[in-house]
């Protein structure tokens, strides 16, 4: 049998395979949509290299790319993903925009510890396997995925130490949970206006919106050249040396007192990935408030995109797919705790009667981020498409510290 040990072709196979999956996730050809459409190219990326790996074809323990990723890929696509943040754009949405969005991320923070203790009280055998196999470290990357996307999802993940096996059942999980849930906003948006009476919605305030939309992105995006791929390259790659400085000494300076957090339940912060991943999404958040935000418009997102990615399919290279089984009891966790996320946002609107609009959008722009917050607010209305781009981008902003409180609440569940 064929065995791969050169990282160099291996990551020269990885590129290819993302190549083929972006271009094929976007044909127009019905088998292809088909395909794409009920399972995302994003769990491909976990589950090819994990086949690879599984039989013999590459070893992703001996492999140098996943360390190269987590400590450069992850830290620079957090940098250029929330340094495309306009907050004060997002804060023009108005108040209800604003206030069901966060009805919404409070849900995911607090329906995860919640869901989990229903379910545990409730079978005495899931309770003892949630214990011995530590579900809430796989669980809280969840709450990363649902409101920061697949990097705050990551990060948690290495954070928290979830293993591979976990990580691709609660994957996979997610990604049914999720899909399900963006199908019924769709069809929600087809008949938006029966939902609106049931809110008693005001639904002036979607015109608001519309009116603030066109003043948003009153640019084209152009053709990036050479100085600015070197200038994207350079805020996520900079940025990282940044945070790597800084995490390195916080943690240097905390490690005599690493039994006394121990003992306080802060442990987390003891690691110096930690606070690399919080350092650098600070710098992001930082950068968003300067003119470095436009390098939006040249293509910083697509980067951080593709890093993302790629640190994907280095993760799923560690993967052992026959080890894997079916996990009814995560699953219902992940289903009560959707059930929570959207019963919490129904009840805000329903007081601040607040159009069906921002519930879909402000759900997805948590569950589903920059990839189809969009296409569900189009579906309403096809100029209120940069809604979803808007608190997706907030998302990011908030996804690493939402999970970090979960966690806790997890952990003490």
């Amino acid at each position: 049998m064929i065995k791969i040990q050169n990282d160099a072709v291996i990551a020269g196979f990885f590129i290819v395979i993302l190549y083929f999956l972006f271009s094929k996730s976007e044909s127009k050809n019905k088998y292809w949509k088909a395909i794409f459409g009920f399972v995302p190219a994003l769990l491909f990326c976990y589950i090819i290299p994990g086949f690879l790996n599984s039989f013999g074809i590459i070893d992703g323990e001996a492999s140098g790319l996943y360390q190269f990723s987590t400590k450069l890929l992850l830290p620079a696509a957090l940098i250029l993903l929330t340094s495309t943040a306009d907050l004060k754009a997002i804060l023009g949405l108005g108040q209800k925009a604003l206030i069901i969005f966060f009805a919404g991320s409070i849900g995911i923070v607090l329906g995860g510890p919640i869901a989990l203790k229903i379910v545990s009280g409730s079978s005495s055998s899931f309770q003892l396997a949630s214990q011995t196999e530590g579900y809430w470290k796989g669980l809280v990357t969840i709450t990363g995925s649902w409101i920061g996307g697949s990097s705050s999802q990551l990060a948690l993940k290495e954070i928290y130490g979830c293993s591979e096996e976990l990580f691709v059942i609660i994957l996979v999980i997610d990604a049914l949970v999720a899909n399900i849930w963006t199908a019924i906003l769709f069809y929600g948006a087809g008949i938006t206006d029966k939902i609106d009476r049931w809110l008693k919605a005001d639904t002036t305030s979607i015109e608001e919106v519309k009116a603030n939309i066109l003043k948003y992105k009153e640019t084209k995006d152009k053709p990036a050249d050479l100085k600015d791929i070197t200038k994207i390259l350079a805020v996520g790659f900079g940025g990282t040396a940044v945070a790597h400085v800084l995490s390195s000494y916080i943690s240097d300076t905390l490690l005599p007192h690493k039994a006394w957090m121990l003992d306080h339940g802060l442990e987390p912060f003891n690691s110096q990935f930690l606070w690399l991943v919080l350092i650098s999404t600070t710098i992001g958040i930082g950068l968003s408030f300067t003119k470095i935000r436009k390098l939006e418009k040249l293509g910083s997102t697509d980067f951080a995109t593709l890093f993302i990615y790629f640190l994907i399919m280095t993760i799923g290279m560690r993967l052992d797919l026959f080890s894997i089984g079916a996990n009814l009891g995560l699953l219902a966790v992940v289903v009560l705790w959707m059930l929570i996320h959207v019963v919490v946002m129904l009840i805000v609107a329903r007081v601040i009667r607040a159009p069906f609009f921002f519930v879909a959008v402000g759900s997805q722009a948590n569950i589903g981020g920059v990839a189809t917050a969009p296409a569900v607010a189009s579906a309403f209305h096809p100029s209120l498409a940069p809604v979803g781009v808007l608190l997706a981008v907030l998302s990011h902003v908030i996804g690493t510290y939402a999970g970090i409180l979960s966690a806790w609440l997890m952990n003490f569940v």
